[in-house]
Formats: structure tokens, C-alpha cells, sequence
């Protein structure tokens, strides 16, 4: 066979073998988010480029070399996002949030989309899962945001991951520290890399977050932003940092971490794997107390995290977590002919709209095939529609676990096979408790 065409390079197909602990996964996030006050966003896959340029910032790597840009029919620039904060503040500002009870905490699941070298735990169509809290400027809302990330890994199960922290302070500070910068890195000019050229007129943080070894060399012994604070940002991250220790949440404070997206000031923080390789970051963010501001806005404080469900599955898959699948079939009904497909599919309706797992045959296979079928999807649950079965009102159910039977009437046929299924719960909870030590005694 050949194929007309395969998926986009970068890109990839979530089967049905996997979307079941996808769409897990994607519910406990939201979950525990919203133990937390957060409420979903849902804003388009494209922009105007613009609110990017920016937003993410002209001198970042997202925006000079990695975004989906082209111009629509109307000749407007127009942009697939490649990340979820810039959109969310965009929507804040244009349906008037910021006139409501603040903070206003918003959390989000999109698809997100950037040019870049596919490899492990990076693709060019990735999700994200990210909260944003706009309205608050105090340090402790700094670390609920780390501390709901914090959180989901707990939840989860996963460990060995390493909160790394840092202030990169407000732009009164960052005058100083640039200025410092350039003049550092100009004695390295000629060993720069053709982009750190371009940033260390413009931005000569950027250079911080090159990837070049080269690069990495020389920023080895660039100074650092901790020591140009403010007294306002010292007293600001000292005061993220009490919160995180009276929480029990561990970090380790990494001065060279800045994020790669201009919008950020003050703290900044990373959740490190070393599960995936190189690329450890499984989730990123910080506060950015100047972007609503920058796209029009009033003068609001606010921070969030972005977090890459694919990372978080690798970190998990490395880790040997394995995540719930999707539910099983409870129960499995085979008719044996044309009249009994008919009663098969009526059963079939009312056990749906009582909420059970059910599936019949619908491909006009013979006993014996859906009987194997029934095994190969893993049903609970059989029971043969013959025409014995229809004369006698009575339907034999078999459990596929032990061989047990036993007869459900088929008038009524769903309500007798949810008592079984609450039968046979209740007994499995009774083994499970028998001889645990529970206040007052022993379960009997």
C-alpha cells in the first residue's frame, strides 16, 4: 500500500490505545487546578503577529526563528500561537477581566506550534497545559502558582524532579545588569555566535539562554542578576522563597535560569527532569508584572507556568508511572441472529443511558468470533442473545473474570445488571478490607 501522504514531520497521532490516559491525564490537571480557584480559557489557535512580536519579545528565539507566521486573505499577518500566555492576556484585556474580582486565575490546554528540530520531548505541534494569575503582585501568590505545579507532580507520582529558582528582578534592575552584560560579554565578542551578536546590542540577557557550547562557556562567568537586585525584588524573592520552605516545596536557587520570552521580571522558576535527557525542563514560568501593560492594558501584576503534557508523559513513561486507560466494556451482548440484533440493540440502549460500557455486534460475526472479540477488548461481562434466550425472557450473564454466571431477566435487563455490578463491587471492598485494622476494630 502505498501512502498519498504521512503526518507533517514534527507532529504525531495520539491513537485510541493512548488517548484514554491522555484524556486522564488532561482531567487531573484541570482537577487539580481548580482545587486552587482556577478557571479553564479557551482562546484561538492564531493571533494577530503582532501580539506575539510583542508580547514573547522581538529578541527571542520564539519569535525570530520558530513561529508559524504567514499572511491571510485579507493580507493580515497572522500568527499560530506558540505559546499560551500572550493569548490569555490578550483575552483578559479585550472582554474587560481586569475590571472583575482580582486575581483572576485562568488556566488553559492548548496546541501550541513552533518551528523547530523535532527530537525527544519536542515537537512542532506540542500541548500545554498553563495557568495565569493576573492582579496580584504579592509573593505569595508567586508561590501558590509553584506550589499548584508543584502539586500535579506530587499527584501524579513523579519524582526526581528539581524546582530550580531565580529573580531576574524589575527593569530598574536589569538596566544595571544589562549594562554589566554587555560590557562583559563585548570581551568575547569575537567567539559570539551570529544570533548573541544580534542580543548583545539588544537584549544581552538573551545570551544567557543560548544553547551554543561556546556560548555556554563564556555566560559560565557573566555576572550575575542576584547581585544587582533592587531592594524591593531582594525583599520580594526572599519572601518567595519563605513561603516555599514553609510548604515543605524544595528548590535550589540557579542564577543563570531566565526564561526564553521577554515578558518576564522577578521570579522565575523551572521544574528539572533528568528522565528525558537534555531536554529536562517539564515545566516553566514566572511572574511578568509588565506585559498587560505592554499590550494595552492597566498596569497589573501577574505570573502563570507553562507545562508540556508530551514532557510530562515522557518524564512519567521514564519513570514507570503508568497512567489509567480508558474504561473497559462492562458487558458484551451477542446475538446469535438477525431478530435477536434487534433485542441486542435495545438492551443495548438502555444500559448506555444507565451508563454502562456496552458493546454488541455490529459486523455480522459468527458466536464463536465475538466471543473472541468480547476477550480482545477486554469486557467484563458476556451474555448470549439466542432464540431460547428471547423465548424465556431470561438472559445468562457470564462474569469473564471467574466463569461464574448467572440470570438477569430481559425486561428490566439493565437495572438487574447494574445490581450485579454494585454486588460484585461491595464484595471486592469487603476482600479488600478484610482483616485492615480500621478505628473500633477489625473489619469483618
Amino acid at each position: 500500500m502505498a501512502l498519498l501522504t504521512k503526518a507533517v514531520k514534527g507532529t504525531q497521532d495520539l491513537l485510541p490505545d493512548v488517548t484514554g490516559r491522555q484524556r486522564y491525564l488532561e482531567n487531573t490537571l484541570f482537577e487539580i487546578a481548580e482545587t486552587f480557584g482556577f478557571k479553564e480559557i479557551r482562546t484561538p489557535v492564531f493571533e494577530h503577529t503582532e501580539l506575539f512580536q510583542r508580547g514573547v519579545g522581538e529578541t527571542t528565539d520564539v519569535v525570530q526563528k520558530e513561529m508559524y507566521t504567514f499572511d491571510d486573505k485579507g493580507g493580515r499577518s497572522v500568527t499560530l500561537r506558540p505559546e499560551g500566555t500572550a493569548g490569555a492576556v490578550r483575552a483578559f484585556l479585550e472582554h474587560g477581566l481586569f475590571n472583575e474580582t482580582l486575581p483572576q486565575k485562568l488556566c488553559y490546554l492548548l496546541n501550541c506550534y513552533r518551528y523547530e528540530k523535532p527530537q525527544a520531548g519536542r515537537w512542532r505541534e506540542f500541548q500545554q497545559f498553563g495557568v495565569e494569575m493576573l492582579g496580584s503582585a504579592e509573593p505569595s501568590a508567586d508561590a501558590e502558582v509553584i506550589s499548584l505545579a508543584n502539586e500535579i507532580f506530587e499527584f501524579l507520582g513523579i519524582e526526581g524532579l528539581e524546582l530550580r529558582l531565580n529573580s531576574i528582578g524589575c527593569p530598574e534592575c536589569r538596566k544595571k545588569y544589562h549594562a554589566a552584560l554587555k560590557e562583559y560579554f563585548e570581551g568575547f565578542r569575537d567567539r559570539l555566535c551570529g544570533t548573541c551578536l544580534e542580543r548583545l546590542d539588544k537584549n544581552p540577557m538573551r545570551i544567557l539562554d543560548c544553547k551554543s557550547p561556546v556560548c555556554k562557556e563564556i555566560c559560565a562567568g557573566a555576572p550575575v542578576i542576584l547581585d544587582y537586585l533592587c531592594d524591593e525584588c531582594r525583599e520580594h524573592f526572599e519572601s518567595v522563597k519563605k513561603y516555599l520552605d514553609g510548604m515543605g516545596i524544595a528548590y535550589t536557587v540557579d542564577p543563570g535560569i531566565v526564561r526564553g520570552l521577554d515578558y518576564y521580571t522577578r521570579t522565575v522558576f523551572e521544574f528539572v527532569s533528568t528522565a528525558i535527557g537534555a531536554q529536562g525542563t517539564v515545566c516553566g514560568g514566572g511572574r511578568y508584572d509588565g506585559l498587560v501593560a505592554e499590550l494595552g492594558g492597566p498596569q497589573t501584576p501577574a505570573l502563570g507556568f507553562g507545562m508540556g503534557t508530551g514532557r510530562l508523559k515522557m518524564v512519567m513513561e521514564n519513570s514507570g508511572i503508568n497512567l489509567p486507560g480508558d474504561n473497559v466494556c462492562d458487558i458484551y451482548l451477542a446475538p446469535m441472529g438477525k431478530e435477536e440484533s434487534f433485542r441486542a440493540m435495545q438492551i443495548a440502549a438502555d444500559l448506555r443511558s444507565a451508563g454502562v460500557h456496552t458493546q454488541t455486534d455490529v459486523s455480522g460475526r459468527s458466536l464463536k468470533a465475538q466471543m473472541k472479540y468480547a476477550d480482545k477488548i477486554g469486557a467484563k461481562y458476556t451474555a448470549v442473545i439466542g432464540s431460547d434466550e428471547l423465548a424465556a425472557g431470561v438472559l445468562k450473564v457470564k462474569n469473564m473474570a471467574d466463569g461464574s454466571t448467572c440470570e438477569i431477566e430481559i425486561d428490566g435487563f439493565e437495572d438487574g445488571f447494574m445490581r450485579l455490578m454494585l454486588d460484585n463491587v461491595t464484595s471486592d471492598l469487603s476482600s479488600a478490607l478484610e482483616g485492615i485494622d480500621l478505628p473500633g476494630g477489625k473489619a469483618e
